[in-house]
């Protein structure tokens, strides 16, 4: 017997078709609730481990390399910081071991925790989210000593390093004290050190009342033109041609259009590249334990070479990536033996990661001093002591604008910045420039170079330029 079946929606092919498509989209929604809080909850938890990367890295950066009280380091590093670490840092739990010399972070009951190791002359670097502590014993470490220079005169040692200033002594003096009163060049504004050079001597040199002329600082993007300046003493040594095709050797696969960009290009924010995001935040490198060689190698180009300004720091890692990979068996060593040790640069340590490549867009700790003494190889055009470091004219070319600039007012050369035209600073004035305050200013045609260091927050700039005018007006 035939059995009878009333019509309804879902008996049709349509009327199936259209129940299945509420099906599906209340699937769907169903999915989406439940993957939501799970979602959100991974971004959290990463968020976590990177504001553990971050305790860890500055606590035995600051510990280690700088001699730092961790009473300083929680007020100064981990405070006026990126908003949306900084309510999560002072929660985490901290275990300092001073004589492994490691920091360990905790974030995830479920993951280990962060860890941050140091290394003479190398300094700290981060394992990855998730490492063990046993793997700090892979770390790449250095084989040289430095050299024992504090006792040696003045500009390769601390010995004799001051002269009376020629000009106004009672108005350089004002200057200076002035940049330490958190108002006069910048509301708010934290300045720990400064250090003025004219004709070769320190003529001005003042520290915040908790540091002296051997405690270190980050520099952040100061380092940028540390690597320039790097660069040109293996361009005097023949180990890196800046003209030609970047040495980065993951883009050497033939029909790869990236082996074209040079290290001109990298050093002057042009390779056409794109990032994740312009600026100087590259976290899953900086915080996030990830690897120079898988935070900027991989991007593909958007913009012909040489065509488009865009600050980041991919272009300067890969520079340096590119010369670390020319470098072979010296590539750890090389920064040391051929440039920061030649000209007594004892205490700055540029960090790695932990594969042991240098974060040169940012992760340098030096004092004032040291600085100073980079600033003053530029004005005597590159010679130290009788010795060519840097190529004849290399200040020139680092300070001197490629065919892409940027919009603002500033503008850039091969990783040095130069001072906006109403600035009323001396034609040929350049300054590498840092976050939170971090500044070099050589004045070429004024025999001077500026140093200033800080912890401005992100609502508190320091303007350099007036306190350069200010500086000079007060010198013959």
């Amino acid at each position: 017997m035939a059995v009878s079946r009333s019509a309804s929606p879902s008996a049709s092919p349509g009327g199936r078709s259209a129940a299945l498509k509420c099906a599906s989209k209340a699937l769907l929604a169903a999915l989406a609730l439940s993957a939501a809080p799970a979602a959100a909850q991974d971004g959290k938890n990463y968020t976590r481990g990177l504001a553990a990367g971050y305790k860890a890295s500055f606590l035995c950066s600051d510990i280690f390399n700088a001699g730092q009280s961790e009473a300083v380091i929680a007020r100064d590093d981990l405070q006026r910081i990126y908003p949306e670490l900084e309510p999560i840092i002072p929660g985490l739990a901290t275990t300092i071991d001073r004589e492994a010399k490691t920091v360990s972070v905790a974030f995830d009951p479920a993951l280990p925790p962060r860890i941050a190791a140091w290394r003479p002359h190398l300094g700290c670097a981060q394992l990855p989210i998730g490492a063990k502590a046993d793997a700090v014993a892979a770390l790449p470490r250095l084989g040289v000593e430095a050299p024992a220079l504090d006792a040696e005169p003045w500009p390769m040692g601390d010995r004799n390093a001051s002269a009376k200033p020629s000009g106004d002594a009672k108005a350089l003096a004002r200057a200076v004290a002035a940049a330490f009163d958190r108002r006069s060049y910048g509301q708010g504004s934290e300045t720990t050190a400064l250090v003025v050079v004219q004709n070769g001597r320190i003529v001005a040199e003042r520290y915040r009342d908790d540091f002296d002329m051997h405690m270190s600082q980050r520099t952040w993007s100061v380092a940028k033109s540390i690597a320039g300046t790097l660069v040109g003493a293996a361009q005097q040594q023949g180990r890196i041609d800046v003209m030609a095709p970047a040495p980065v050797p993951e883009w050497q696969t033939p029909g790869d259009p990236r082996a074209a960009i040079t290290t001109d290009t990298l050093l002057r924010m042009a390779s056409g590249l794109h990032s994740d995001h312009a600026g100087n935040r590259t976290d899953a490198l900086y915080f996030g334990g990830t690897a120079v060689t898988e935070q900027a190698t991989g991007w593909p180009l958007e913009a012909a070479p040489d065509t488009r300004f865009r600050y980041a720091n991919n272009d300067i890692l890969l520079a340096a990536h590119g010369l670390q990979s020319a470098l072979g068996e010296e590539r750890l060593s090389f920064p040391f033996t051929g440039l920061l040790w030649k000209i007594g640069m004892t205490r700055t340590v540029p960090e790695t990661d932990w594969q042991g490549s240098f974060i040169l867009s940012s992760q340098v700790w030096t004092t004032a001093r040291d600085l100073a003494r980079m600033g003053l190889l530029y004005l005597q055009d590159g010679v130290w002591q009788g010795e060519r470091i840097l190529p004849a004219g290399w200040g020139a070319y680092v300070s001197r604008h490629g065919p892409a600039q940027p919009a603002s007012g500033y503008g850039y050369g091969a990783s040095f910045w130069t001072f906006p035209a109403d600035s009323g600073l001396p034609a040929g004035a350049y300054v590498a420039r840092g976050n939170r305050g971090q500044y070099l200013a050589i004045i070429p045609s004024r025999a001077t170079v500026i140093v200033r260091r800080g912890y401005d927050g992100a609502n508190a700039g320091f303007d350099i330029d007036a306190f350069a005018k200010d500086i000079l007006a007060a010198l013959d």
